[in-house]
């Protein structure tokens, strides 16, 4: 026996993309689909992923996907995400952004008081006033 040592999934991100294609290629063969193109979002999102599973779990996922797949861009399952929407807010700003308006419009835009977002996201008023201002979060009309 020889043993070989492959690094993970996770040191060698730029095999990802070959690696999807390879595997899109095999499922649309047993499939008869034709996938022509993935999103670039997806493939990013995808190489932020740790891989735990490693090839294995890759595989796993883009077959998933490619079942779940109807015309020829892969609809790409990111293993934790329920949706494209999510996969556009990977960043942390992003997500913080998110969070921040959702709260804001749950409270009316209401930013003090017992009632206020700040109260709720455990911030003090003047924090979520420069957070909102970092994030460029305005008040709509």
């Amino acid at each position: 026996m020889f043993p070989i040592n492959v690094p993970s999934l996770h040191d060698r991100v730029e095999d990802l993309e070959l690696l999807v294609w390879a595997f899109v290629k095999e499922y649309a063969d047993r499939m008869g689909k034709r996938i022509e193109s993935i999103p670039k979002k997806s493939i990013e999102a995808l190489k932020r992923c740790p891989w735990r599973g490693n090839i294995r779990e890759l595989r796993n996922v883009i077959e998933q996907s490619m079942i779940v797949t109807e015309g020829p861009t892969l609809n790409v399952q990111i293993p934790g995400v329920q949706s494209q929407n999510e996969i556009d807010s990977v960043l942390l700003r992003d997500v913080e952004r998110n969070h921040i308006q959702k709260i804001l419009k749950q409270t009316g835009w209401r930013v003090r008081g017992k009632a206020g977002a700040a109260g709720l996201l455990g911030l003090k008023p003047t924090t979520l006033d420069a957070r909102m201002k970092k994030l460029g979060i305005v008040r709509p009309r």
